[in-house]
This record gives C-alpha cells, sequence and structure tokens, in this order.
C-alpha cells in the first residue's frame, strides 16, 4: 500500500494524513494479525506511546480499526477492511493462544447474525476463542 493509498483512506474517513496518522496505519497495515500498543511502540520508536494512543483513540472513533478485547489485560488493534465504516458483519473471531499469547484473526468463519430490538445499533462483536495455537502444540515443551 503506497503512501497516497495510506492518505486516501485517512482524508475518506475525515482525518487528517499527519505524519504520526499515516505512519500509525502504515504499521498496522503491514501486520497480517492485531498488535498491542507495546508492540507498535516498539515499530514506531522513536514516537512515544502517548502519540501512538491518541492516533489509536482516532482512528476508533472514526471506524478506521477495530479493538480487539483478548482478556490478557491488553487491548489490540487491528485495521478494518471493509470499503466504508466497519460494521458487525466486516467483523471476524479471533483465537488466543494461552501458552504464547499471540492473536490470530480467523477470516474464514463468519460470525453470527445477532437480531437486537430495532433501537439498538450493534457496533462491534468480540468473540474470542481461546485455547493452544498449532506452533505452541508442535512444540511439546510449551503444552502442559
Amino acid at each position: 500500500m503506497t503512501h497516497t493509498d495510506i492518505e486516501k483512506i485517512l482524508e475518506t474517513n475525515s482525518v487528517k494524513p499527519t505524519a504520526n496518522r499515516i505512519l500509525v496505519l502504515k504499521e498496522l497495515m503491514r501486520n497480517s494479525h492485531p498488535v498491542n500498543l507495546a508492540d507498535l511502540e516498539i515499530a514506531l520508536a522513536p514516537m512515544d506511546k502517548g502519540s501512538i494512543f491518541r492516533v489509536l483513540q482516532l482512528f476508533s472513533e472514526k471506524e478506521i480499526i477495530h479493538v480487539i478485547e483478548d482478556g490478557s489485560r491488553s487491548l489490540k488493534y487491528e485495521v478494518c477492511h471493509a470499503e466504508h465504516h466497519h460494521t458487525a458483519t466486516d467483523q471476524h473471531p479471533h483465537f488466543y493462544c494461552e501458552k504464547c499469547g499471540e492473536l490470530y484473526c480467523i477470516d474464514s468463519i463468519s460470525l453470527p447474525d445477532i437480531k437486537l430490538p430495532d433501537d439498538f445499533k450493534v457496533r462491534s462483536i468480540n468473540l474470542m476463542i481461546k485455547g493452544i495455537c498449532p506452533k505452541c502444540i508442535n512444540n511439546r515443551d510449551m503444552v502442559s
């Protein structure tokens, strides 16, 4: 994805394409799995944690990213790949490995269609599956 493509995504979502915002979005798009703030802080050094967090908050408010609660007390972030603002239908389950702490997107499984009363608006659905990933299962030293 080019610098121009990233600027277009930001502008389409009414976000001014500042240097920090472009860097954060580029890093999020580079990852194949959701990442936490600490991962972004390492990848985007010397940008400070506060600046990264403010960009993530803005991206969440503008529905550019999904914020995932994986149960490890660390929020994870991933880019919304829907053409327009994200909806419950473009979200997918995640698998949290209890051994290595890795979070995997499970794009091949659709979330169930949940019918709420008309006066409710769904903004996100969090389906977290926990267990042991194939990497840890194959590493017999890690499996207990």
